[in-house]
C-alpha cells in the first residue's frame, strides 16, 4: 500500500447467500477519518463490513484493507478493530476481565493487557462498572465493552457496525465524541447506521447502500449535487419577505415560492440554488432588503436518501 492508496478499497465486490444477493458489484474507497455507511436494515451493511474484516469471502471482486486481502492475509487483523452488531460474551466475567482477555488474545502480556484494558474502558466511560459481571450489564454497557475490546490493539482501521444501538442519549453523545477523536487521530473509522441524523452529526463523508448496492458516496453536498432534476428547498427569513419573494420570482430558476403564515419567511424551490444564493447576496449588499437566515431544508441525509431510493 502506498501513501496515495485509500485504507479500504473495494472493486466489483459481490456476495451471494445461495440465490440471495448480500452485496452486488460494490466499488468504493474509504479515506482516513470518519465515513458513515448508511442504509435501512437489510440493505447489506453488515455483509459489507464482514467482507471488509475478512469474516466472509467475496463471491466476486477484490477487497484491500491497508493494501492486503483481508480474507487471505490474516496479518491485517493486527491493524483492524471490529465492533460487531451482535455480541458474544462470557457473562460470568467482568467487563475488565473480558477486555483484558482480548488483549491477551492479541498477544500482549498480562501487565500490558491490564494497562490497556483500564485505558480503553476509561475511553468508553465504563470504568465505574468495569468490575461488574457482564451478565448484569445493560445493552449500552455491553456496547461500550465491545468497543473497548475493539480498541485494545490500537488499530489503524476501526469498523463499527451499529455501535450506538442500545445507548441512552448521554451515551450516544459520549460515543460520538470518541469517534470524532479517533478520526482526528488519523484512524480510518467506518461507522454503519440506519439512523441518518446521528451520522450526519458525526461526519459529512458518507456511503449510501440499498439492496446491496452503493447508491452514492462522497460528501453530502456533492451527493446532493449529483441528483438531477430534484429541486432544492430553501427557507429564507426576512422582515421584507414579500419584497424578497417579488425579487426571486423574476428568476427563471425558481420552481415554486410560498410564504409562511408569520409573514417573515418564504419557502422557495429551485434546481440551481447557487443562482438564488447570488441573487440574495447581491441584493443584501445593495441594501435592497435584509436576510436574517437562509436554510437548505432538504440538504440532509434524509432527503438525499429519499431521492436516491425513489423508484
Amino acid at each position: 500500500m502506498t501513501s496515495a492508496d485509500p485504507p479500504i478499497s473495494l472493486r466489483d465486490v459481490s456476495k451471494w447467500y445461495g440465490e440471495v444477493i448480500g452485496v452486488n458489484q460494490i466499488t468504493a474507497s474509504i479515506a482516513p477519518g470518519i465515513t458513515g455507511l448508511l442504509g435501512p436494515n437489510g440493505a447489506g451493511k453488515s455483509t459489507l463490513l464482514k467482507l471488509i474484516t475478512g469474516q466472509l469471502r467475496p463471491g466476486a471482486g477484490e477487497i484491500r484493507v491497508l493494501g492486503l486481502d483481508p480474507w487471505s492475509d490474516r496479518s491485517i487483523f493486527r491493524e483492524v478493530g471490529y465492533c460487531p452488531d451482535t455480541e458474544s460474551f462470557y457473562d460470568e466475567m467482568s467487563g475488565a476481565a473480558f477486555v483484558e482477555l482480548m488483549g491477551r488474545l492479541a498477544g500482549f502480556g498480562a501487565a500490558e493487557s491490564r494497562r490497556r484494558a483500564a485505558d480503553r474502558l476509561d475511553r468508553v466511560s465504563l470504568t465505574p462498572h468495569a468490575n461488574r459481571r457482564i451478565k448484569g450489564y445493560s445493552k449500552g454497557m455491553r456496547q461500550r465493552t465491545k468497543l473497548a475490546a475493539a480498541l485494545m490493539h490500537d488499530p489503524r482501521v476501526i469498523i463499527l457496525d451499529e455501535p450506538l444501538n442500545g445507548l441512552d442519549p448521554t451515551g450516544r453523545i459520549e460515543m460520538l465524541r470518541l469517534f470524532r477523536e479517533l478520526g482526528s487521530e488519523g484512524k480510518t473509522v467506518l461507522v454503519s447506521s440506519h439512523i441518518l441524523h446521528e451520522i450526519e452529526s458525526l461526519t459529512r463523508s458518507i456511503a449510501l447502500i440499498h439492496h446491496g448496492r452503493i447508491l452514492a458516496e462522497g460528501h453530502i453536498s456533492e451527493i446532493r449535487a449529483l441528483i438531477e432534476n430534484q429541486p432544492l428547498t430553501l427557507q429564507i427569513a426576512s422582515p421584507k419577505a414579500r419584497e424578497v419573494g417579488a425579487h426571486l420570482a423574476s428568476l427563471e430558476c425558481l420552481v415554486s415560492l410560498t410564504y409562511a403564515d408569520n409573514g417573515q419567511e418564504l419557502i422557495v424551490r429551485t434546481s440551481t440554488p447557487e443562482v438564488i444564493y447570488d441573487a440574495l447576496q447581491n441584493a443584501v449588499l445593495e441594501d435592497r432588503y435584509t436576510v436574517n437566515a437562509l436554510t437548505a431544508l432538504d440538504d440532509n441525509l434524509d432527503a438525499i436518501f429519499s431521492y436516491l431510493v425513489k423508484k
